[in-house]
């Protein structure tokens, strides 16, 4: 997904509105603004805008997130959970034949 505006941390509806109000629309408009044309828009001081202009460049320079080597051992430990169950039916199943066909044959 297309990071927003609104990705950025202590930016929400509100603020992003207030920043479009200004023709800060986009993050590569955020990111390439001055700290002097940002802290113009209402609600933004100097420091605020320095911090909202380096995370929006933090997020134009971020790769969209990708699956991570620590999420695939959480689908390995999902998989897994499936296939010990499947096995504790199978052996459930194998038992109680077994056992069936012990009695049959002590009779």
């Amino acid at each position: 997904m297309k990071p927003a505006i609104t990705d950025i941390s202590g930016i929400g509806p509100a603020a992003a509105a207030a920043l479009s109000e200004q023709g800060f629309d986009s993050l590569k408009a955020l990111a390439t603004a001055s700290v002097e044309q940002v802290s113009a828009v209402p609600g933004f001081s100097a420091a605020r805008a320095q911090k909202v202009i380096a995370a929006a460049a933090e997020l134009l320079a971020t790769p969209p997130a990708e699956p991570t080597a620590t999420d695939e051992p959480e689908k390995g430990r999902k998989d897994k959970k499936k296939k010990d169950k499947k096995k504790k039916d199978k052996k459930g199943k194998k038992g109680k034949k077994g056992k069936k066909g012990k009695g049959k044959n002590k009779k």
